[in-house]
């Protein structure tokens, strides 16, 4: 094939989901190519304080995950995949052990399970306490490193998918070099940098989403975007650093300005979102106060030091926090395989959509999320029909090199989406989004605009309730941009 390289398998990203696809692929004798914009362990995974939620304990069950995930999601989980993650979470805790990650153990030598908002029971399996996703992601970067299959492209970007015959074929990346591959997984995390304030590096832009849709893929949700209620706020150095909400199914407290405590902490994530936000509106302050005194440091030690660094001593001290752009439940459609509308396209972790998390994503779902769908994204690319080999020469291979970049957003598009888009939308400021220069910020618009109901993160102050009729409606925007509802079992 001239002016290519190849592979059996392409990833897209390098976070948690897109490491676990590539040593899945490997392990099965395949040949991958792993494009990261980052140097290995330092993608946005690589900051999660979060950890995977897996029914575990003794007094947990698959049938109470699920149903506290469908609580959390407001009417709008899909769940026959909510039922492959409860089922599945588990065996990949295990299959993660296996690859050497060590996950935080009680004294009796049993996994240590957190409590989080949202879960009835303890089951959040940790490593490092708060610095999960540093632990992991630094493990199988190691193992992808090392392993002969898998060809690390650090400092790459992918430009744009290679379709024809109505199915990817590869990607070229931002170097000029074209990879054929018999599938491509787009595995480069969320949107929710898109927001001025955000929890979220500056990458986090929704490139994979953009990817797949100038390919023809249809995205879906895009109006769901979860803000985290405890993000630090004017420590110079720590704007937007989370608070992992750990801290809180520790017996951490919420205060308002004159030193009350207002809100269920560990109601699931919009509920605690929304009721801070109330409290600083009517207060006019610009934080409310995290109390972590009674918790104890050496559980959480990565972000007492941090907020040490900062000039605070949380264990004096109340933290300032407030809500911030932080997880997006929309993004790429794809099947209970992971699989896109585009044959030969996969999308894993937070750049798909499944509609597991419905609304409002539960607590520590997403890590565990990343790890079931990219098992399930190589296991269906390895087993389908190995499509027919096509010759692409150098002309194409030009044009591919032509096709624009994923655009990155100004400032002026992340302070429209933070007013506009916030955790309370309204018709007018919707609207005006729509002439936004980012693509992405259009599409956000065009699906909440659509919405017309408040439910989960997705709150609109002209239509304050839930509208039943949406219930399990999900708003699927085709290549083509023309808007659908499609209800999803």
């Amino acid at each position: 094939m001239a002016s290519s390289d190849e592979a059996d398998v392409a990833v897209v990203g390098a976070g948690a989901a897109g490491l676990y696809a590539a040593l899945c692929a490997a392990r099965e004798q395949a040949t991958v190519a792993l494009v990261s914009a980052t140097p290995l362990a330092r993608t946005a995974s690589y900051w999660a304080q979060g950890g995977l939620a897996a029914a575990l304990g003794p007094d947990d069950s698959f049938e109470l995950h699920l149903r506290d995930t469908e609580v959390a999601g407001r009417e709008l989980v899909r769940r026959s995949a909510a039922e492959i993650l409860v089922r599945e979470a588990p065996d990949c805790v295990r299959d993660l052990q296996a690859f050497g990650v060590s996950f935080d153990g009680d004294r009796f030598g049993r996994l240590a399970l957190g409590l989080e908002g949202g879960h009835s029971v303890r089951r959040i399996v940790h490593a490092g306490g708060s610095a999960t996703g540093r632990r992991v992601v630094r493990q199988l970067s190691a193992l992808a490193a090392a392993d002969p299959l898998i060809t690390v492209l650090e400092g790459t970007r992918a430009k744009a998918l290679w379709r024809s015959d109505d199915r990817c074929r590869g990607l070229v990346c931002d170097d000029g070099r074209v990879i054929s591959a018999r599938a491509v997984v787009i595995a480069t995390g969320g949107a929710a940098a898109l927001w001025a304030r955000t929890t979220n590096p500056p990458g986090s832009q929704g490139i994979g989403p953009l990817l797949a849709h100038a390919a023809g893929a249809e995205l879906a949700d895009l109006e769901l975007l979860q803000f985290h209620p405890t993000a630090v706020i004017g420590l110079p150095g720590r704007e937007g650093f989370l608070i992992t909400e750990a801290i809180r199914g520790e017996g951490a407290t919420l205060h308002d300005p004159a030193g009350e405590r207002f809100v269920d902490e560990l109601a699931p994530r919009d509920e605690v979102s929304r009721a801070v936000q109330a409290v600083l509106d009517a207060s006019g302050a610009g934080s409310v106060g995290l109390d972590m005194r009674g918790i104890d440091p050496a559980h959480f030690p990565n972000i007492f030091a941090a907020l040490r660094d900062a000039g605070l001593d949380p264990t004096r001290e109340l933290v300032p926090v407030a809500p911030a752009a932080h997880y997006a439940m929309g993004g790429i459609v794809t099947d209970l395989h992971a699989g896109s509308t585009l044959t030969g396209l996969y999308a894993v972790g937070e750049s798909s959509c499944t509609g597991l998390h419905g609304a409002n994503r539960l607590a520590s779902n997403s890590l565990s999320e990343c790890f079931v769908f990219a098992r399930r994204a190589v296991a269906d690319a390895l087993s389908a029909d190995r499509p027919s080999q096509q010759e692409i020469g150098a002309e194409e291979v030009e044009s591919l090199r032509a096709l624009p970049a994923p655009p990155t957003a100004g400032p002026s598009t992340r302070a429209a989406l933070s007013r506009d888009a916030g955790i309370v939308r309204s018709r007018e400021g919707l609207t005006r989004l729509l002439d936004d220069p980012h693509p992405l910020a259009r599409l956000i618009a065009r699906s909440a605009l659509q919405r017309t109901e408040s439910r989960g993160a997705h709150q609109r102050v002209d239509h304050p309730y839930r509208d039943p009729s949406l219930d399990h409606r999900h708003a699927v925007l085709a290549g083509d941009e023309a808007l659908s509802w499609q209800t999803w079992t």
